[in-house]
């Protein structure tokens, strides 16, 4: 079993590394999504934040768009025009995919600096995409509400974790410590 440790000890490492930082980001994400008594903002900062920007896209593209918080659900309801087409949920707000995003960024590490500009640029690049998307994908379900389950479950997530995945190859190609010992 040593042996297996010490052959695919940088296999090891990465794993052992991605797991302790999700692990991490995740418990203090959990931790943040506590609800706190008299916040002034519904469901929580981020999913709130995302929505008033999703908002703020819609309505400067010519969309009427409006949220108002859900008051059955920790959400916010979003409408065009006047017409209800989603809930902006804590799932929606990209910091769940932002978080697996530096995990694996950690995981494959580089130099500090190179490491600490790629994951603030990455994080940014992941939460900007995805007010485009939830923007994008608010005009579809006005446009097309009968391919609201396509839009929303297949096409949608796979812009949002294909950049991921087009990030991490880069990071892993350009940037890691694996790349400059193996190149």
């Amino acid at each position: 079993m040593r042996t297996l440790f010490t052959k695919y000890r940088s296999v090891t490492k990465f794993i052992l590394t991605f797991l302790v930082v999700y692990l991490a980001l995740s418990m203090a994400y959990k931790f943040y999504l506590k609800p706190s008594d008299g916040s002034q903002y519904y469901p929580d900062y981020m999913t709130h934040l995302v929505a008033v920007q999703t908002q703020d896209i819609l309505n400067t593209v010519g969309y009427n768009a409006e949220i108002v918080p859900h008051p059955d659900e920790p959400s916010m309801k979003l409408s065009v025009k006047g017409k209800y087409l989603a809930r902006i949920v804590e799932g929606c707000n990209s910091i769940s995919v932002i978080i697996l995003f530096v995990s694996f960024v950690i995981a494959f590490s580089g130099k500090f600096k190179d490491t600490l500009i790629f994951v603030l640029a990455g994080s940014v690049l992941v939460y900007v995409v995805n007010l485009f998307r939830i923007s994008v994908l608010a005009i579809g379900l006005y446009h097309y509400p009968w391919r609201s389950e396509i839009l929303h479950q297949v096409v949608f997530p796979a812009i949002i974790y294909g950049m991921v995945f087009l990030l991490w190859m880069l990071w892993v190609n350009r940037f890691s410590k694996m790349k400059r010992s193996n190149g």
